[in-house]
């Protein structure tokens, strides 16, 4: 029996009642205790894929983890189950199953199942899978944020996903930092955020402090943000009075705040100086309390 359909139609008559799917996943728990592999034939694995749908938490854990170790061979109907199954419970512990797995040729199904499911669980869990599967997924992660139908939410678990990818491989998020797309210049700044913490990643440190000069000013606020929660005066403080005088309002303010959370006591005249030319209200409060919370610093020591 080979073909997407011959997989589907296996998959819906597939069901298993509840004492088939605790003796299978007893089975299943002492092959796993045994180091052993479960059974990878198309009945096995279809079996293993209806018990996902089990509301016995401990069950659904044990089937996921066989079809884990069974790999790549499980992916086609995990992938079928994803897409087409009625139950959202077996939706969700597919996708969590693939994220277990790790592996690319499920990209194309978790895609899908991010942009059109509606259960959030469904969407974050294609979202971690993706995560896991790394830098083949940047691409499509980053296109879908740049999508009109991309919701708030959505946007959130890309962040996420994307933030993890720059955690493991932070060059991968190199090229989209001079994307010709300031949303997609913004998301993979905001990845690369904590590696920019580490003091050791000096070139993404540096494509950080770049951005201050991006033409983009929504670029240019998120990456004063950044810099103020990652970089110290002595690095980044010159860099940041200059924004001080940016055209933007949110740049401005995005800046005297992280000249304040990076304790920046030598930019207090810098700033004093801004204050008195700053025309907007707003701006100016937010500046405002930045100098006097650095004066505060200063005199503690």
């Amino acid at each position: 029996m080979t073909g997407a359909q011959s997989e589907h139609d296996v998959l819906k008559s597939e069901s298993l009642t509840d004492e088939e799917a605790l003796e299978l996943a007893t089975a299943l728990k002492q092959k796993l205790s045994n180091g052993e592999l479960p059974n990878s034939d198309l009945e096995s694995i279809n079996k293993m894929v209806a018990g996902l749908g089990d509301n016995r938490g401990e069950l659904r854990l044990t089937f996921a983890k066989s079809l884990g170790s069974v790999g790549e061979e499980a992916i086609p109907i995990l992938c079928e189950a994803l897409r087409n199954s009625s139950n959202v419970t077996i939706r969700r512990a597919s996708a969590k199953t693939l994220n277990i797995i790790g592996n690319r040729k499920a990209l194309p199904n978790l895609i899908e199942a991010f942009e059109t499911d509606e259960d959030p669980v469904v969407q974050g869990s294609s979202a971690g899978a993706m995560a896991t599967i790394g830098e083949p997924a940047i691409e499509p992660l980053l296109k879908i944020l740049t999508e009109p139908k991309c919701t708030p939410f959505q946007i959130g678990l890309i962040n996420l996903a994307l933030g993890f990818i720059g955690s493991k491989s932070p060059m991968a998020l190199h090229s989209a930092t001079s994307s010709k797309n300031p949303e997609i210049r913004i998301a993979a700044l905001s990845a690369l955020a904590e590696q920019a913490q580490k003091h050791e990643n000096n070139e993404v440190r540096l494509l950080i402090l770049n951005a201050l000069k991006d033409p983009n000013s929504e670029v240019r606020a998120e990456a004063a943000t950044i810099v103020g929660k990652t970089m110290d005066q002595e690095e980044a403080a010159n860099q940041l009075h200059e924004l001080l005088e940016d055209k933007n309002n949110q740049v401005r303010k995005n800046t005297a705040l992280s000249l304040m959370k990076m304790e920046s006591v030598i930019s207090i005249d810098t700033i004093d100086q801004a204050i008195h030319s700053e025309s907007d209200e707003q701006v100016k409060g937010v500046m405002i309390v930045a100098r006097n919370q650095l004066i505060k610093c200063r005199d503690m020591f």
